[in-house]
């Protein structure tokens, strides 16, 4: 049984180190390149296994090369891949991205595939039940809707990486505990002007249990109804960023697993990320719990 399972976009991304950006209709030579597994949710879940927690992910992947590769990544990482359907047939969801040595800025290039949506079966419903968190993040919105409030009537908390402003995200922020956007949705999907009267907002309107906006380069804030904290980066040599959000909430996942409170789970996250942003790929990258306590004591926060 795993503790945290998740719902959302799993992708085989090709990194491309480059030096600079080229100009249009130009060649430029890679420093290196590599393939990878992407996706808000798919990489948050490989962070919080990294981090000694149970994970699964609920999904359909294509048999094709890239859907047996994002398979065997999951694996690799003690993901358990058992409410998986691999299906024949189908393109699977792919992305090129660029990583800019000069300016560490990121470009991804992004095609979606044509897999069908996820519709969750009984074995799928069951682990939702049994697990301590469902992760979600936007993407397989009729099944990330389904099983949400099937963890809401059996006890389970939902974790929504609010990525992206999808239709019908209002639906899903209605049925999420732990709510965890960024700056931009927290922003475009209020109106506010600022973070800390869009968290107000959200907390609000959909009466989660907490809401934590991130901030990039600046932290974030967390709002739980009365107080609004402000929490910091941690200090990183940036070589790619590429999927830092994706795995702050991961390790945000794992410590409410550990039993963690809030400002702590902030904490430890924007830790776990900064690690992961000194190394290429996003879920190789990530470390493991106990490089981020010693790091953390390190950096004056002892777990």
């Amino acid at each position: 049984m795993a503790k945290i399972v998740g719902i959302g976009a799993c992708v085989a991304d090709t990194l491309y180190t480059i030096q600079a950006y080229p100009k249009e209709d130009t060649k430029t030579r890679a420093l290196s390149s590599k393939c990878a597994g992407g996706g808000p949710c798919a990489t948050g879940l490989v962070a919080a296994s990294k981090l000694s927690e149970s994970t699964a992910y609920i999904g359909v992947l294509s048999s094709d090369a890239n859907g047996a590769f994002l398979k065997k990544d999951f694996e690799k990482y003690g993901v358990s891949t058992e409410y998986i359907k691999l299906l024949d047939g189908y393109r699977s969801f792919a992305s090129v991205i660029w990583l800019c040595a000069d300016t560490t800025a990121r470009t991804c290039v992004f095609d979606r595939g044509d897999l069908p949506a996820l519709s969750l079966d009984e074995a799928q419903k069951r682990a939702i039940c049994d697990a301590d968190i469902l992760m979600v993040d936007g993407n397989e919105m009729d099944a990330a809707l389904e099983g949400a409030r099937i963890a809401r009537a059996n006890g389970t908390r939902v974790l929504y990486d609010c990525g992206g402003l999808y239709d019908r995200v209002g639906e899903l922020l209605a049925l999420t505990d732990i709510m965890i956007p960024s700056e931009e949705f927290a922003l475009g999907h209020t109106g506010e002007k600022t973070a800390e009267d869009a968290a107000r907002v959200l907390f609000e309107r959909y009466s989660p249990a907490v809401v934590v906006i991130t901030q990039g380069k600046r932290g974030g804030i967390l709002f739980d109804g009365k107080n609004a904290v402000s929490y910091p980066i941690y200090p990183a040599e940036v070589v790619d960023s590429n999927g830092s959000g994706d795995v702050f909430h991961g390790a945000f996942a794992a410590g409410l697993a550990k039993g963690f409170d809030f400002i702590t789970c902030c904490h430890f996250s924007s830790a776990v990320s900064a690690l992961k942003c000194m190394g290429v790929g996003a879920r190789e990258s990530v470390p493991d719990f106990d490089t981020v306590k010693n790091y953390m004591k390190e950096n004056g926060y002892e777990l």
